[in-house]
């Protein structure tokens, strides 16, 4: 038998000193590079300010050009320069300095769709459908909705004037409203369902939600004597990842890992675990989620259903396993940078789509499920990386039709409900309000009075099938069947608007409680008919269905058999 001669300390030396020459060597050339790419693009900038033949506005042309480049990474890599840093801001803490309210584009000006419940605006008395013509001695009646923002922000205890035009008043109304720190709510509503199941509905992570879900959770527990809960993340986007960590700490044990992040700088990988004692780590608990789930929102329905801490209710989430870190930047600028993958308890990551292999147009490919790895969550149930966090129970969302989504964006319903609260001057409380058909009818007369069209995805599709089709000849031999096609498919909004009530009539509700009872009314009003919710509340109620789904299956062989 052959016996290998051991290394000498001098090969193994200069192995080391030409593994570490080839690192130094890597690391000057790509820093040459960057210093080459830098001066090139400084360098184009100049020659085509100064010579381009119309002037030009450099600041503008420059964020292009980064945008375009941080583009072609994933879409979390952003840049904002100093002017946008403050919104970054309120998205992480919730916070800012203004009145509170939401704003949007009306054809008469900037109008405001909801002055935030307790805050200046509502306090003092500005109501959805307010036109606003002047703030302070500016006159903003003609502005965009980015400068009235700008001008309604402002330090805290400082005083705005604003001037406004309401519906019913013939002339302007005048409000003084002194600003103040707006802390916008993450949970925005909790409470019961059913007869003993507490609910608590997060919106979004900031560095309060913890504490908002914590504060919740408390009080359903010693006001209402629960005894299961429904966590509903669904639609929310996620926010601060330390924000889950401390979400899921509060129902399971001190000391649980809850997920580790890797990326290319080793030193900067970590381990996140939950810190403190948790409140309830027995109480029968249900996540909802779906496709809008993402982010923080998956790292907390991903690491209690890898624990075996709660069933998942709804759809598959979206699927972003990456993690962002702000960045300083010369002139009071920032550049949120994607530095790494987070993996949740089992070990899986579940991002859905791989950025580091771009087609030459742009597109990025799904990880197929071929592809995907089987992990074991702690009692030994098969989950699989990749494509989000897949629900224990599926349960389908009602298909919105594209009709709904122009009738959101058309201020034509915001103006019909402006007209009804006119009209009623209290109502019902939520769960006893009930929308009738009489009103509907009414809906309906003014949607078309205000001449309401829409966009419909199968006129568009047919009508690029038949160019193709006459582009290859078959359109001269028989044009019958799309002839016939094209009268199926045109627009008709008499039928639309009957065979659509259902659903229409819904998205009235919502905004006229939204008038009355605010956030808090609206998603109150949201709930009812919940298919998604129903479901939670049927396996939470089901003992041994709920026990039976978050136990240790019989074999993890037999287990993986059942996936494949």
């Amino acid at each position: 038998m052959l016996r290998m001669k051991p290394i000498s300390i001098s090969c193994l030396l200069i192995l080391i000193a030409l593994s570490s020459s080839f690192r130094v060597h890597s690391q000057t050339d790509n820093r040459f590079e960057v210093s080459k790419q830098l001066d090139i693009f400084n360098a184009i900038v100049k020659e085509v300010e100064m010579f381009y033949v119309d002037s030009i506005e450099v600041d503008k042309m420059v964020r292009r050009g980064i945008d375009a480049m941080l583009k072609g990474l994933d879409p979390y890599t952003e840049y904002f320069p100093e002017q946008e840093v403050d919104g970054f801001k309120t998205l992480v803490t919730g916070e800012y300095g203004g009145v509170g309210a939401y704003i949007r584009k009306h054809d008469e000006g900037v109008v405001i769709t909801e002055p935030m419940e307790g805050q200046p605006a509502q306090l003092a008395g500005l109501k959805a459908g307010d036109i606003i013509l002047a703030i302070d001695t500016a006159d903003v009646s003609k502005a965009p909705s980015d400068r009235v923002s700008e001008l309604l922000k402002g330090v805290p205890n400082t005083k705005v004037t604003l001037k406004v035009k309401r519906p019913g008043e013939k002339k302007p109304l005048k409000f003084d409203i002194i600003r103040k720190q707006v802390v916008v709510d993450q949970v925005v509503y909790s409470g019961v369902q059913g007869e003993n199941t507490g609910y608590i509905y997060l919106n979004s992570f900031t560095d309060k939600s913890a504490q908002e879900v914590k504060t919740a959770f408390e009080n359903l527990k010693q006001n209402h004597q629960i005894k299961s809960l429904i966590l509903d993340l669904r639609n929310n986007g996620g926010g601060t990842l330390e924000s889950a960590v401390q979400i899921v700490n509060i129902f399971v044990p001190k000391g649980k890992e809850v997920l580790s992040t890797r990326g290319r700088i080793k030193q900067r990988d970590r381990i996140y675990r939950t810190s403190l004692d948790p409140i309830d780590t027995v109480i029968p608990m249900a996540v909802l989620i779906n496709g809008g789930s993402a982010s923080s929102a998956e790292i907390v329905c991903g690491a209690l259903q890898d624990l075996d801490r709660a069933v998942l209710v709804g759809q598959r989430s979206f699927g972003k396993g990456l993690v962002q870190s702000p960045r300083d930047l010369p002139y009071n600028g920032m550049v949120k940078i994607t530095m790494s993958k987070y993996y949740i308890p089992s070990g899986r990551c579940i991002q859905k789509m791989d950025y580091s292999h771009q087609n030459e147009d742009g597109r990025v490919s799904e990880i197929p499920d071929s592809l995907t790895t089987v992990f074991y969550t702690s009692k030994g149930r098969p989950v699989r990386d990749g494509g989000g966090v897949e629900p224990d129970f599926e349960e389908a969302e009602d298909k919105t039709p594209t009709m709904m989504y122009y009738l959101v964006n058309d201020i034509g319903l915001f103006d019909y409900v402006t007209g009804w609260v006119l009209e009623h001057k209290t109502i019902p409380p939520v769960n006893e309000f009930v929308y009738s058909d009489e009103d509907y009818e009414k809906f309906k007369a003014f949607i078309k009075e205000k001449n309401f069209t829409y966009d419909r995805q199968s006129e568009k599709f047919l009508g690029n099938l038949k160019e193709v089709a006459d582009f290859e000849g078959y359109l001269a031999e028989d044009s019958t069947m799309f002839n016939t096609l094209e009268a199926k498919l045109t627009p008709d909004l008499d039928k639309d608007l009957e065979r659509y009530k259902d659903e229409i009539k819904k998205l009235i509700s919502v905004e006229i409680i939204k008038r009355y009872y605010y956030q808090k009314g609206e998603i109150q009003e949201s709930l009812k008919d919940d298919n998604i919710l129903e479901r939670a509340l049927g396996v939470l109620n089901d003992k041994e269905l709920y026990e039976k789904t978050l136990s240790a299956p019989e074999s993890k062989e037999s287990a993986e058999e059942e996936l494949i």
